[in-house]
């Protein structure tokens, strides 16, 4: 692994999504126990991860992640980058008072999101599609990952040992 090849516009808008996404994590009202904050953000990485792993090499190869063919720094950065969104996620499924007649619309909301955080990443050059792959064609991979993550949490929040620890929280 490599520092960078060159540190260009993809590597500080890294810098500056970590810096600021982490920033929020830190300073929101906290909404979550501390455990279910530290698996949003496993999860958040781990979705990352395996779509990386997945879809945008391999096999498949169809996006190369910012400006080398190397393994930068940045590259491995790149995966914290997504841990926040796991939390927001969550955040905002407690904030917005989600149920299961609205889950469908937070889905699609976050897809919108989701789809528009691509689009400026490969703006960025941060990711660089390939094989004639599209931003777009991640939008069934944001639908998947955010009605697993949204399920997941409904199932959690219905659980007895959950629903005590939410009414300890302050916020």
């Amino acid at each position: 692994m490599i520092l960078w090849e060159y540190f260009d516009r993809n590597e500080w808008y890294v810098l500056i999504m970590l810096i600021s996404s982490y920033a929020a994590v830190i300073l929101l009202p906290r909404r979550i126990p501390a455990h279910l904050l530290i698996l949003s953000l496993v999860w958040g990485i781990s979705s990352a991860m395996l779509v990386d792993f997945t879809i945008g090499g391999g096999m498949m190869d169809f996006y190369k992640v910012n400006d080398s063919d190397r393994y930068e720094l940045t590259d491995f950065l790149t995966y914290f980058m997504f841990a926040p969104f796991g939390y927001f996620f969550i955040y905002f499924y407690e904030l917005l008072n989600i149920r299961k007649k609205t889950l469908i619309y937070y889905i699609l909301g976050w897809t919108v999101v989701g789809t528009g955080v691509q689009w400026v990443s490969e703006w960025m050059k941060m990711t660089q599609y390939q094989g004639g792959y599209r931003y777009e064609y991640n939008i069934p991979v944001f639908l998947v990952i955010q009605t697993i993550t949204g399920l997941f949490y409904a199932y959690l929040r219905a659980h007895p040992i959950i629903r005590e620890n939410r009414r300890q929280t302050p916020g």
